[in-house]
């Protein structure tokens, strides 16, 4: 048996495809652009769930990101890529997934490899947290923040270094338009 490997949508700098590449090869190096998302899923009370991301990930391990983020499948938009990997890693099977934003960031984690993402930032409200199922391997624990308490942490330097950049940029972004 070979061994699979997880093919994602590259695009150019206006987000339009131009093909597919393995995942891991997109991360390498400087990164080849590609799409991704960041599912924020909040909870009845307004909060947002934070999942810290596994021990297992090749790049940002142990950091705290947004409830999911992935990458896109060739024939999927935002919301449905947000969708699959919410059944996938948290076992959430989502209603109403809407799309707010996306924006473009490249920044490298050590020698690892490098992000260089057109990310969209999508949003789930009203989910109960004890309905959630963690897959391992991809996220070791849960927890809940408001997001203006997340924008204070965030916008020092003091505590950036327990997040993910892209959770960081969207976080401002939704500030910056008031989505919170």
């Amino acid at each position: 048996m070979g061994t699979f490997t997880e093919r994602i949508v590259i695009v150019d700098e206006d987000d339009n495809c131009i093909g597919e590449e393995d995942k891991e090869k997109c991360h390498d190096g400087e990164g080849i652009l590609h799409r991704a998302f960041l599912a924020m899923v909040f909870n009845g009370k307004g909060e947002l769930m934070l999942a810290r991301r596994s021990g297992e990930k090749r790049l940002w391990p142990g950091f705290w990101d947004g409830t999911v983020a992935s990458h896109l499948f060739m024939g999927e938009d935002y919301e449905q890529a947000s969708r699959r990997r919410l059944a996938e890693e948290i076992g959430l099977t989502a209603g109403e997934v809407r799309y707010l934003f996306k924006f473009h960031y490249k920044v490298g984690y050590r020698d690892k490899g490098t992000e260089n993402e057109i990310c969209a930032v999508t949003r789930v409200d009203g989910i109960d947290e004890r309905d959630l199922s963690p897959a391992p391997s991809e996220i070791s624990e849960i927890r809940t923040i408001r997001l203006d308490d997340l924008a204070r942490e965030t916008e020092g330097s003091r505590n950036r270094h327990e997040y993910v950049p892209w959770l960081i940029l969207a976080v401002e972004r939704m500030s910056e338009h008031c989505l919170f």
